[in-house]
């Protein structure tokens, strides 16, 4: 579970992931900036998992799996 912050400007709403630097966007209902949150957490996470991917590749001592949690 992530913390979305919306913030109320002239033009619509500025938003981002508080715990993913990096992660924010902007909308002019906030519906929308809710949906253009989402698309850019995905594609953060998309970039993340690929960097680690090519950190990895070709290492023989590595493992993968799936992790989750909740707190």
């Amino acid at each position: 579970m992530y913390t979305a912050v919306y913030e109320k400007v002239p033009q619509g709403y500025i938003a981002w992931i508080a715990e993913m630097p990096g992660v924010l966007t902007q909308g002019k209902t906030k519906r929308e900036t809710q949906e253009n949150l989402k698309d850019a957490l995905k594609l953060m996470l998309e970039v993340l998992r690929d960097e680690a991917r090519k950190e990895t590749r070709g290492k023989k001592k590595v493992t993968r799996e799936r992790f989750s949690f909740s707190y």
